[in-house]
């Protein structure tokens, strides 16, 4: 209903509430102590204005819901999976397709009976069955390896007292995995240097793909992924499970209601501050050359030789990693390109440097950069920090109205606002109050063990909500792809998405390595 037909109907239900008798009015103060005439005065204007407020939250009001969720798969088809990496975030993917170790759910268990709410078992425990088998997995590292056999083994998804399957055959090379004829998909979950090269692998023996972010190393495996996927009509899924949060597609909505007027500015952050927020993770007792294949972590980036700093910490090193711009920024970057279809920026510009880690790393610990979108009279601007928890969030900025996006979702109302400008005027409007709001889920304790995982909880990349449940959003992101895989369609993450994700995130890396301005031509498809 138009918000002014709105304003007609609450003018009369004001006029009829001035046909109350004096007798009325006194009878219903008796049962109010103390406040006498002016507290039913007050009352009528601030249900007058709350009315009024109802009707303008009506016009923005947003309905939307997650296409994702709407899709109807037949689960019948078992499909067989392998698995290219089980480090710590392979292994997390293993958890969302159903699959964890026996010691982590004991973990879990210990956990409920001295704490009734932590949820994370039953929350596992309630993850959809997804119908997949595992029956590959391959890591370099053989700590690694046992580790994935073990949740893989874990079909019934009991602690260490419960009955296990017989584990999946294990592969010490890649290759081998993606020759197997018993494996219809793969999960790439290795270093960022081997992303490109084992997708088009993947790609050319038909396996579909589901690859952890960024998609590339370089800019020229970028061009050859795609063309592998396209010419082997394989199903791609890039590892943004961002995706998968509800409240981004109430954010597109918004900007498709035109709520936030005329976009002029998005802001994205990271922020964190702590050893591991910073890569530097844990050496693990007993690591060597006795359980890790160098050369084949190795393979090809440039030769080194063999160092556990580089083989547990290879985010810090250009030889192996995107640095801040593929690794993080490609998260914040695919969120706005799902909510704004921004696409490839016309150019970038970066600068930062190692300033606080002097630990012989060569990627920056603080990174800006700088997107332009003049097709679209936009700026996207990202910064970083390694070495500060300032909570900074996501920002989209228009003239009428801002919006904070994250695991919820928040719109304020511009105090310039010309659209809103009349409600301002009238106090209808309070710029410091949201004039929407979206919190998926309940209020119950985040049962979170690092300071990095409250950072990706808080920007909604560990779990959304269902109907009041806490779901993991990389198991609805496999879900996506695989239902993909199953029904036909594209999923949320496709190749071209994908594509879009790995030139930006190139450009802004090359700026900042380069110190100069670079331009994406899109007549030529190339950086410039």
């Amino acid at each position: 209903m138009p918000v002014d037909h709105q304003f007609e109907k609450i003018k009369v239900m004001e006029e009829n509430s001035k046909k109350i008798t004096r007798r009325d009015i006194i009878k219903g103060l008796a049962t109010v102590p103390v406040v006498g005439a002016f507290a039913y005065s007050w009352y009528q204007k601030n249900r007058y204005d709350h009315l009024l407020k109802q009707a303008i939250q009506e016009e923005v009001r947003i309905d939307t819901e997650n296409p994702v969720l709407n899709r109807v798969v037949s689960k019948d088809k078992q499909i067989r999976l392998g698995i290219i990496g089980t480090g710590g975030r392979g292994r997390s993917l293993l958890k969302a397709a159903g699959f964890l170790r026996p010691e982590i759910i004991d973990d879990y268990l210990e956990a409920t009976a001295k704490n009734s709410t932590d949820k994370r078992y039953q929350e596992f425990l309630e993850q959809e069955d997804l119908n997949v088998v595992v029956n590959g997995l391959c890591d370099i590292y053989d700590k690694n390896a046992e580790r994935g056999l073990q949740a893989c083994a874990n079909v019934k998804r009991l602690g260490s007292d419960g009955e296990m399957a017989d584990q999946p055959r294990r592969y010490k090379n890649y290759k081998d995995l993606l020759a197997a004829d018993d494996i219809d998909a793969v999960i790439i979950a290795t270093p960022d240097h081997w992303h490109g090269t084992i997708t088009i692998e993947a790609a050319r023996t038909g396996k579909h793909v589901y690859c952890e972010k960024p998609m590339t190393w370089t800019v020229p495996e970028t061009y050859e992924v795609r063309k592998a996927v396209r010419e082997n009509n394989i199903v791609f899924q890039l590892g943004h499970q961002l995706r998968q949060t509800e409240a981004y597609y109430k954010a597109k909505e918004a900007i498709k209601k035109d709520i936030l007027g005329k976009v002029n500015l998005v802001e994205v952050t990271t922020n964190r501050n702590s050893p591991n927020g910073a890569w530097v993770y844990n050496i693990e007792e007993g690591a060597g050359t006795n359980n890790i294949d160098w050369e084949q972590f190795i393979g090809p980036a440039p030769w080194h030789p063999f160092s556990l700093e580089r083989f547990f910490r290879w985010r810090c090193w250009w030889d192996y990693s995107t640095g801040l711009s593929g690794d993080l920024f490609t998260h914040e970057y695919d969120a706005m390109n799902q909510i704004l279809d921004l696409g490839i920026p016309r150019s970038a510009v970066s600068s930062g440097g190692i300033y606080f880690y002097k630990d012989g790393r060569t990627v920056p610990d603080v990174l800006q950069q700088t997107f332009e979108y003049p097709d679209q009279d936009l700026t996207l601007m990202y910064s970083a920090s390694l070495a500060s928890n300032k909570s900074r969030g996501r920002v989209i900025m228009g003239h009428d109205a801002y919006m904070e996006v994250g695991g919820d979702l928040k719109i304020y109302v511009d105090s310039g606002s010309t659209k809103y400008r009349e409600k301002l005027d009238e106090g209808l409007i309070d710029p410091k109050l949201p004039l929407y709001s979206f919190t998926p889920g309940m209020k119950q304790v985040d049962a979170i063990t690092s300071a990095t995982e409250q950072y990706f909880a808080g920007r909604g990349l560990l779990y959304t909500y269902r109907g009041g449940k806490r779901v993991d959003t990389s198991h609805l992101h496999i879900k996506d792809w695989l239902d993909c895989i199953r029904g036909g369609g594209e999923p949320s993450c496709n190749v071209d998405r994908g594509f879009e994700e790995a030139m930006t995130a190139h450009m802004g890396t090359i700026a900042y390595r380069e110190g100069r301005k670079v331009y994406w031509d899109e007549d030529k498809q190339m950086i410039v």
